[in-house]
């Protein structure tokens, strides 16, 4: 009796249990799209902040304390100090080894100019081939870590063809200053040794760069007596925003955690905890984050994050009006058969019961439409913002569930006092 009841009222009332069903999918399309989105959004948002530069940079122990001493340049201060360009590749060995998107190394010396003045030449990759200890392989340099220069004249230098060897990019302002243009050769000369460079290109970066020159790392090690030596490591990771527990580590050190946070802090990618890992491999070496970008990073993080938790939230506090005046306009249209029901002794429980009964198979019926259709909208959210497609989490699921039934329980509330507060002879007698 009680199922050919809720037939017949779905029979009777199809427009209305369409909107309500229609009105649950909505909110829980939005819901879908959110939270799969949301789940998914971390590691994309960080993908696209890759082309912001370097969130670590590794020095050599000794440099990094003359620069906390005395706020000098190790480079300058410093000059027995280095890293060992042979342990490059143990960076991709640590237990966030995936999250290590790109990573080139740094030396640099002075150089004297045919016309007197003296500049800073660099030595690093540019589209560097390099196979990882892990049998993989690995493209990277400042092209793809410095992505936001130009090449105002010439090209980029391409350090794998083989005429590369004696080749060089230079800042636009030292190649104003010097006369210098893309396809000619500039003389270099320090303490070590001179070279004639062909410049490939001039570039603008925007800041101090300008006035360096860039050369492939052999080069400049060659120039600078110090071949298989690095000044410094930019890397590029992914990281998770930092909490409470990533803020004392990094205040306090690893040692001021107890096992279990030590654990929880160690295998999460926040970025205090991928520098302490790649100072684990790389031999005196003290890696630190470029707060700026870091900082930015979890901040732009959390905001998104927020942002899609507070669109979640008001599609569904949306959702749950509407289904409060759908069920609200169906029982007031249903309200002699409800004071028939209470007539013939129907308690108030049985047909709160059935009301129910019949607005949640609606909402389970809106809740299927709206995951899938909320599921195609994460994917248009995915190909338009980040140019990729999003992934489905299975434990989305459980949590649109959960929402459609809490939204679909707190909607029928107001109806459910309504009906309530219903007496047959009032109602019998079309009062």
């Amino acid at each position: 009796m009680f199922f050919r009841m809720i037939r017949g009222a779905f029979a009777r009332q199809k427009m209305k249990m369409l909107m309500i069903a229609l009105t649950i999918a909505l909110g829980a399309s939005l819901a879908t799209a959110m939270l799969n989105v949301m789940m998914d959004v971390g590691d994309k948002v960080n993908q696209e902040l890759k082309a912001y530069g370097a969130n670590i940079t590794v020095v050599p122990k000794s440099r990094s304390v003359l620069d906390d001493l005395y706020e000098m340049e190790g480079s300058e201060t410093d000059q027995g100090s280095y890293l060992r360009e042979e342990e490059l590749g143990k960076i991709k060995t640590i237990f966030w080894a995936f999250n290590i998107v790109d990573f080139t190394p740094f030396i640099d010396t002075q150089v004297s100019l045919p016309s007197g003045s003296e500049a800073k030449i660099v030595g690093t990759w540019f589209n560097h081939h390099m196979e990882l200890p892990t049998g993989e392989t690995l493209d990277t340099g400042i092209q793809n870590l410095r992505s936001w220069w130009s090449v105002t004249s010439g090209e980029w230098l391409d350090e794998q063809a083989q005429e590369s060897a004696d080749v060089c990019m230079v800042g636009e302002v030292l190649a104003q200053n010097e006369g210098i243009s893309a396809g000619g050769t500039i003389h270099v000369k320090t303490a070590a040794g001179e070279k004639d460079l062909t410049v490939t290109g001039i570039y603008n970066a925007g800041g101090d760069e300008d006035n360096q020159i860039f050369a492939p790392l052999d080069t400049v090690q060659a120039l600078s007596g110090t071949d298989g030596k690095l000044t410094s490591i930019e890397v590029s990771a992914l990281t998770t925003p930092d909490n409470d527990l990533a803020r004392k580590a990094a205040k306090e050190g690893p040692e001021s955690l107890s096992i279990s946070q030590y654990e929880t802090w160690y295998c999460t990618a926040y970025v205090s905890s991928i520098c302490f890992q790649i100072q684990e491999v790389i031999t005196d070496s003290v890696a630190n984050p470029v707060r700026q970008v870091a900082d930015s990073e979890g901040a732009i993080m959390e905001k998104t994050e927020l942002l899609m938790v507070l669109i979640t939230l008001l599609s569904l506090l949306g959702s749950a009006l509407g289904i409060t005046n759908l069920v609200t306009a169906s029982v007031m249209e249903r309200s002699q058969e409800i004071g028939l029901l209470k007539a013939v002794g129907a308690t108030d429980g049985r047909i709160s019961a059935l009301i129910l009964s019949e607005v949640m198979i609606t909402g389970v019926i809106g809740a299927v439409i709206g995951y899938f259709a909320g599921f195609g909208f994460a994917q248009i959210i995915g190909q338009t913002v980040f140019g990729s497609s999003i992934d489905m989490k299975p434990m989305v699921i459980p949590i649109v569930i959960a929402l459609v039934l809490a939204v679909t329980l707190l909607g029928s509330i107001p109806a459910i006092r309504m009906l309530l507060r219903l007496r047959p002879t009032e109602v019998l007698h079309g009062r």
